[in-house]
């Protein structure tokens, strides 16, 4: 079966934020919305544009986010990522508060929540859950890999199994097929790691399937635990919107 590209559709539940700390110039309002195709019950997710070039020195001071070390774009998107993050938090819990950052680099969330933040090409976003509900969430935001860099990558992102069934696609739907495959590993990864506590790659799981709807289902190549054992299968949707693909991944509590 052909890939379908999957259009824009309108956000559902959107409504935009009241701004009640403060806002920095380099990002847009945030909105609390869902742009995927199916509800999480009791997730919240937020997100934002960012310009990097409008970041002002002294934005991460006044947000009460700690500046991480950095290029303006690295600082940018780190901020972008944890005021979505706050939001999303004060939606879920009623605080406002701002995930600190693990010795691993991950968002260190608060007892009882889950969460994941993505940033790419000036978007920002972050999802949170109460941990009861869901017990891993994985987000990620993409722009669309060209067809040459498509070409380049594949290799070191997509399975024997995985290249094989590329190979029946039209060439002008398999860059959009390694983006998906890319967006959906990164968000899988996300997902799982604090579960597992181990470090897997692109190679370590596999695409099954995906629908013109939005839904995808990949699989464990290798054990990440007694838990995972290798052929162990999770749920991803996705949607693009404009050049951009966002992909989720969640494991029900």
């Amino acid at each position: 079966r052909h890939a379908i590209l999957v259009m824009p559709r309108p956000a559902r539940h959107t409504s935009a934020m009241s701004p009640d700390l403060y806002h920095p110039a380099c990002c847009s309002p945030l909105q609390c919305h869902w742009p995927l195709p199916q509800a999480l019950p009791g997730a919240h997710l937020v997100s934002c544009n960012f310009v990097a070039a409008q970041l002002q020195a002294e934005d991460f001071s006044r947000c009460g986010i700690e500046q991480p070390k950095g290029a303006a774009k690295r600082q940018s998107e780190f901020l972008a990522g944890r005021l979505c993050a706050r939001h999303a938090l004060l939606q879920l819990t009623g605080t406002p508060s701002v995930p600190s950052v693990a010795a691993d680099r991950a968002p260190g969330w608060p007892a009882g929540v889950v969460g994941s933040i993505s940033h790419s090409a000036g978007w920002a976003l972050a999802l949170v859950a109460a941990q009861s509900d869901w017990r891993g969430l994985g987000v990620d935001i993409e722009p669309l890999i060209s067809p040459a860099r498509a070409t380049r990558l594949q290799a070191s992102i997509l399975t024997p199994t995985e290249l094989e069934r590329l190979a029946h696609y039209p060439p002008e739907q398999q860059a959009w097929l390694v983006s998906l495959t890319f967006s959906l590993k990164e968000s899988l990864f996300k997902a799982l790691y604090p579960l597992v506590q181990q470090r897997f790659y692109f190679l370590d799981a596999e695409l099954l399937n995906h629908s013109a709807e939005g839904s995808a289902q990949l699989q464990l190549l290798r054990a990440l635990g007694p838990d995972w054992p290798a052929g162990s299968r999770l749920h991803g949707q996705f949607e693009q919107l404009g050049e951009y693909l966002l992909s989720l991944v969640s494991i029900p509590g």
